[in-house]
This record gives structure tokens, sequence and C-alpha cells, in this order.
């Protein structure tokens, strides 16, 4: 079965082809975050604009790129939130024109649960995530704990209360006068710090639960600027510390939720899980009888592999057949804040 994936839920305008829920036959991504570095971050009328502008030569790219035509497509399937809403509608509306003129399914899937099948998409390793795993989705825009008991039967089991992980490494950067985006900026001077050097705040480590919250610790390093003048002189050791604190309650409350619930394997993915320095901490941590599951930045970050491997799974129960369901295609909407259910 080809599925033909669309993802357009903040800056990434992407298509692929993906034959059977693993196999990636062919997929174009194009981004317009050069544009939106010039502001300091995502400008949400200049990311819908340049989706519509990037729409159609992405598609075309894709398949070109898979060598095939349209006729030997089974299904579409694209992201339907969360995200921006202006970004979110380029792709749902061309999902529903293709599905109706093409007469093909079409598969609506949420952007968080397709993180999660990234994991399924690495051919860089020799086995699969095994149920029940628990998935750790770390980007930008969300810090969510997943348990995932099989396909189509996942629990949201903690998420953060403020600062999604990525947004406070970009919030830092911003603060040591380092370009967006913060997180490989941070990674970088980082690795010529002592991450021993500043004893920044480790926020809710031991609350016992899976809930997370990075506003503090953000306001922690904001407060050392302001009483250290020469703080510039010191940014390698602010950003070294600050990623230790960040990413040992990443790793804490990962392990004790696979503890909690007994998962056989831990997957790690969004953009933040392309640090080197916490996939270190995750291999390093990880019982050994526990597989660890960290998928290459190509396919941890946004892009529509994922949406077509979730579709894959959960088309049974998500699929809208145009014959069927013309209505409810026509009426479907993105839902920008839409969290991770079923």
């Amino acid at each position: 079965m080809i599925i033909l994936g669309i993802e357009t839920s903040c800056d990434e305008t992407a298509v692929a082809l993906v034959k059977d829920g693993f196999k990636i036959l062919g997929m174009s991504v194009a981004s317009s975050l050069k544009i939106h570095i010039q502001y300091g971050g995502i400008v949400p009328e200049v990311a819908s604009r340049k989706q519509a502008e990037y729409m159609i030569p992405v598609l075309e790219d894709a398949f070109i790129k898979a060598s095939i035509t349209k006729d030997v497509v089974d299904a579409l399937a694209v992201t339907i939130g969360p995200g921006l809403m202006g970004s979110l509608l380029v792709g749902v509306d061309t999902a529903k024109v293709l599905s109706l003129v093409w007469n093909k399914p079409l598969i609506p899937v949420n952007h968080l649960v397709g993180h999660i099948y990234s994991g399924f998409l690495d051919e860089s390793s020799e086995t699969k995530p095994d149920f029940p795993f628990i998935a750790l989705i770390a980007s930008g825009g969300h810090t969510d704990l997943v348990l995932v008991k099989q396909h189509g039967d996942i629990e949201l089991i903690g998420s953060t209360r403020d600062d999604a992980v990525g947004e406070a490494f970009d919030k830092v950067a911003r603060l040591l006068g380092l370009p967006y985006p913060g997180g490989p900026e941070i990674e970088t001077i980082a690795k010529n710090g002592d991450p021993t050097s500043i004893e920044f705040p480790r926020p809710m480590i031991d609350s016992g639960d899976f809930a997370f919250s990075f506003s503090g610790l953000k306001t922690s390093v904001l407060t050392y600027t302001k009483n250290n003048d020469n703080y510039v002189d010191n940014r390698n050791n602010i950003a070294a510390s600050f990623q230790q604190a960040a990413f040992d309650v990443l790793v804490k409350k990962s392990l004790d939720a696979v503890s909690k619930y007994d998962a056989k394997s831990l997957l790690v993915t969004g953009g933040v899980a392309a640090n080197q320095k916490l996939k270190s901490m995750f291999a390093n941590n990880t019982p050994s009888n526990v597989s660890l599951h960290i998928p290459p930045l190509s396919l941890a970050t946004d892009n529509a592999t994922y949406i077509a491997t979730a579709a894959y799974f959960l088309k049974d129960t998500l699929a809208l057949d145009p014959t069927n369901n013309r209505e409810d295609i026509i009426k479907l909407e993105p839902d920008p804040s839409l969290e991770v259910t079923n």
C-alpha cells in the first residue's frame, strides 16, 4: 500500500510517498527557516505564505524522486494539528482537493502521533520499537511523554506546563546573544564548556509525575546573566550547564516512565533528539533490557514520512473514503491546539 503524506504544521512544507508503512519511496521538504532567522523566530504569516508557494513544487518533486505516478497511490494522509493555523490549512486543503479529485481515501493524522511513528522508519535500526514503549517527543513546540501500548492505543502521561524544551533552548540562546534557532547554537558552544560549573535548577525532576517545566530554568539563566556583567566571557559554561540541567530532567523522567510502565522500548524523537549530548546520555543510562530508538535528524524533525507511516497503521479507524465520507472530507478542518490522543 502506497500512502502520500503531507506535513505543513509549521515552517516546513513536506511531502512523502511511503510503501507499506516502512519503505520511503520519495520525500521532499522545503523550509522557510532562513527567512524566519532574520526575525529571530517563526513568523506565522510568513510561514503560511511560503507553505502556499512551496506546496505544488514539493508535491511534484516527491513524485519525481519516487518515480511513480498518482495512479499507484492508494491513499493520502495529512497533518491536521497541532501547529500554525495558516500553515496547517495549506496542507489540509491540498489533501482534501487531491482526495476528492483522485477519488482516494484521506487519513487525517495528529502531528504528535506522527512523530511517534518516526521510530518505525529508521532504516539504520535493525529493530523497531516493541510494545509497550515510551516515547519522548522533544522539540521547539512540544515536550511530551507518551505511553504507546499498541497501534492506535496511546496515552499522554506527561507534558510541559509552560515552555517546551526546544523553546527554552531558543530563549536561552537569545539571552546569550546567539542566533535562532538556538538549539544547535547552544549545543555547539556547550562542547567547550563545563556542565558542572554553574548549578542551575532541575525543575520538577523529583515531582513524582511526568510533567515538565522549563520556564524556571530559563529564568535562572536570565538571573545569572543579570548578576554577572562578564557573562559573555562565560557563555560556554552557561550553555553547558543549562543544557545539562535540561537534559537531566528529560532523561530521568523518561527512564522513570519506562520503569513504571514496564516498557520494552524507549523512543526519543523531535528536533531536540538530534543533540549528541542528549543521545549520549540516553545511550549511557537506558537499561540493557530496554531497546533505545533515536531516529536520525531527517526523520525526527518535521517531515511527511512519519505522517504517511502513522496513517498506514491507523488507517482502519481514521480513513475517510470520498465515496462514503465525501461531506466529512469537505468539512475536515485543522486543529492548531490538538493534543496527543488516539
